[in-house]
Order: C-alpha cells, then structure tokens, then sequence
C-alpha cells in the first residue's frame, strides 16, 4: 500500500493493465542526467511501465515529472514522500509497479539497446530468488567499479577502501572488485552486482521481502545480493547488458553520500556476523571502516579544490 501522502500520476492505463516489465527509478536532486536516463527508458520497447519515485526533486524537475506522467502512458509518478531513503523508496516503487518483472535503475544511468533483454534471458532457468547485474560504464567507455564484485566482508573492504589491495601483491586477493578481468562471454555467478541496473521478478523481489528500509542509502543491493544467495537463489553478471552510469550527480554532499555509505556498510557486517569473533572483528574494524570510507571525499576535496571538473558526456559504449 502506498503511504497515505502519496500521490501516484499516470496517463491511461488501460493499454499496460497487465504489463510484462516495469522500471523502478528513485530520483533526488538528480540533476541533468535525469531528463536523459528518462528518455533511455522510454526509447525500450521492452519497458511496458515506468514506476518513478520522486523522493526530492528542484521545482523546475518536479514539474517536469508531472507533465511526462501526463503525457506518457506507461510513467507511474509517486510525489509527495519526501526524502524517505533509497531502500523504502523502491520498495513503495515495486509495490505499485504491476509488472511481473522488474528493472530496477538509477536516475543517472542511461540503458543501452538490447540490455533489458540480456537481463532477462540471463535469468531464464536460474535458481530462484535470482538478482541479474549489468556490465556498468563511466562515460568514457571505461567499466565502472562495482559492477561485478567478490565476498563483501569487514576486511576485504577496509583493503579495497585503503587501495591496499590494489597496490600490494600480497593482498590482492583481498580486492573486491573485478573490472580489470576480462570480462566473461556469458552470464557468471557473482557474489555481488551494482544497484545501478538490475532485473528480478517482483516475485522473486517480495519473497526476500524487498530491499531491507534499515539501510537509507547505498548497501542495500549488497544486502540484496547475500539474502538472494542465503536464499538458495542466484547472482549473476550479465556482460551483454551494458549501461552507461554518469555517477556524483546528485547535489548531496559528497560526505554524506560516504557517510550513509560507511554506516551502512557496518550495519550490513554486524548483520551477517552470527558468530561472537566475527561480531567481534566488525567492532574492532567499523571506526576504520567509516573513515576509510569518509577519507575519499576529504582527499578529493583537497587534491582539486579550485580544480574545475570537466563536464561528463555520454559516449559510444564499447562493445
């Protein structure tokens, strides 16, 4: 059921009563990107229905929302929310979605030709919850980290977020992510995917009862990911759905964004640590988790202060 304040917009209906496929999107402060992420999704013709949750937009992109879910027959528009976390938003998003299948999608990531089709056909047959990751890129064609990435846990975060892993023979075993491996020529099991684009059925998303609203943002779709697997279920790479993801659009600070980031990593550990040693493990290492975690945008703030950035464009995704 939608939150009593909610106020769901939609043109008629009536041609998508019982759509196959339903994007969910959760928008706040998105910016730019938004407009062109929209139009991604409304060029699919696999997309039946587009469930938007608006949970804080700029005056000017509210109005916007409104008018394309006046004039777009398959937007489903949620206002009236709030900031009331990413977790809780696509949750309500899901619940009004009618879609047997669902796309899950940020707000600043662009769909390519033919990606929700490779999700979907890399579920077929799966063990079931299944969850389908795409391949993400920045846009300079480069694969983005966190698409494709190993077992989660207290010490190959804090190597990845110190770069040790990275850059000490050793330790490399300890690195999460896999970017830098060829990637596959099929669907593979991965232990963890990126929130940023990927397919379940709604089925399949309510058995695990959704993402888990204790987190308000980013770790849910890690927490996601190790439910589906504990479940008996599937996480998969997907290499042939490829989308373009700008990221660092939304207007919030770059320390909060790090800050939720840290916090929920902590969470997450102390919430699969069944045993008193791993308990214990997640205690002694979460201060250094969180200023890890918090120590990437301060060195950012301090590498480029005065440094104007570059604009971001989209280009030709490589295949």
């Amino acid at each position: 059921m939608l939150a009593p304040h909610a106020r769901a917009d939609s043109g008629d209906l009536a041609s998508t009563a019982s759509p196959h496929l339903s994007v969910v999107m959760v928008v706040y402060m998105t910016g730019p990107a938004l407009m062109e992420s929209v139009r991604h999704v409304l060029a699919e013709p696999r997309v039946d229905e587009f469930v938007v949750v608006d949970n804080g937009s700029s005056p000017a992109d509210a109005a916007w929302l409104r008018d394309l879910s006046r004039r777009e027959t398959r937007v489903r528009l949620l206002q009236g929310l709030g900031n009331i976390g990413f977790a809780r938003a696509a949750n309500l998003g899901a619940l009004a979605a009618k879609g047997r299948e669902l796309v899950f999608l940020n707000p600043d990531a662009f769909l390519t030709p033919g990606a929700i089709s490779a999700l979907r056909d890399a579920a077929r047959d799966r063990p079931s919850p299944c969850v389908v990751g795409a391949r993400v890129f920045n846009t300079d064609g480069t694969e983005q980290r966190g698409g494709r990435r190993g077992e989660i846990t207290p010490v190959t975060t804090l190597l990845t977020l110190s770069k040790l892993s990275a850059t000490l023979p050793p330790l490399r075993r300890f690195e999460i992510h896999r970017e830098g491996e060829p990637p596959p020529p099929y669907p593979v099991d991965t232990p963890t995917i990126s929130g940023a684009c990927f397919y379940m059925t709604g089925r399949d998303f309510q058995r695990l009862g959704g993402f888990d609203e204790g987190y308000f943002l980013h770790v849910e779709d890690i927490d996601l990911c190790w439910r589906a697997r504990q479940a008996g279920g599937s996480v998969l790479f997907q290499p042939k759905a490829r989308i373009v993801h700008v990221g660092s659009t939304s207007r919030e600070s770059p320390l909060v964004i790090e800050w939720h980031k840290g916090k929920g990593l902590i969470r997450y550990f102390f919430k699969r640590a069944h045993r008193k040693r791993h308990k214990a493990l997640t205690a002694l290492l979460a201060p250094l988790i969180l200023a890890a975690a918090l120590a990437r945008p301060l060195a950012r703030q301090l590498f480029h202060r005065g440094a104007r950035r570059p604009a971001k464009r989209l280009l030709p995704v490589p295949s």
